[in-house]
């Protein structure tokens, strides 16, 4: 869904990835610091609770996803090995925020409004773990010459639902919002791996996507 915003940003950070060609930094050096800069915040602020300086710290660097692609372009710098590192990297960068929620709910003194932080433990944990899973299905499926990509939750959207509701968490010292969005998450990448499944499925023994007789 959030997809569709990906060209208003490109245009907003254009000017500064042409500044940073210009200088000689290349899309490979952007996504290896842009991935350290979202590790580092979401390992080191987000255990400590300190949601709302981590979210600001990822997102200055969280869009250099965006950034790299844009100068590769731009400067004829596309390949099979910059799209290969930019796709890995972004699960280092996805796994770190979730397991930074991982590390602050196993602290004896996290907080919690809805419940037991084991819970939100262990959900922070299948965030990660289906996050992951929903990139491999559509990778997989790539590699053997059919698509799926789409589902309810796509990366853009879990991102930017999780760093938003936890930025305001830390905010307003409100831990529910966080909560919620970790319910919400792990039931939509549920889903969503289920979805990517469908449409494997369908491609794969023969029926066109969308056929109304398919059941």
């Amino acid at each position: 869904m959030l997809e569709r915003f990906r060209q208003f940003w490109t245009n907003v950070w254009a000017p500064l990835a042409n500044l940073l060609l210009k200088l000689g930094v290349t899309p490979d050096q952007v996504t290896i610091v842009g991935t350290l800069g979202v590790s580092a915040g979401a390992l080191w602020f987000f255990p400590r609770g300190e949601f709302f300086v981590g979210v600001l710290v990822i997102t200055a660097f969280v869009f250099s996803d965006i950034m790299d692609g844009y100068m590769a372009r731009a400067s004829g710098q596309s390949s099979k090995w910059g799209a290969f590192l930019d796709s890995t990297l972004d699960r280092v960068g996805d796994a770190a925020i979730f397991g930074g929620l991982v590390l602050y709910y196993a602290t004896v003194d996290a907080e919690s409004q809805l419940g037991d932080p084991e819970i939100y433990l262990g959900l922070s944990l299948a965030c990660l773990v289906l996050g992951n899973l929903t990139s491999y299905a559509r990778a997989r499926a790539e590699s053997l010459g059919m698509q799926a990509k789409g589902g309810i939750a796509e990366r853009a959207d879990r991102l930017v639902a999780i760093l938003v509701m936890t930025g305001l968490n830390g905010l307003f010292g409100a831990p529910f919002l966080t909560e919620i969005t970790l319910w919400a998450l792990a039931l939509a990448s549920l889903v969503t791996v289920f979805q990517r499944m469908v449409i494997v499925h369908r491609q794969a023994v023969g029926r066109p996507l969308g056929d109304p007789d398919t059941p």
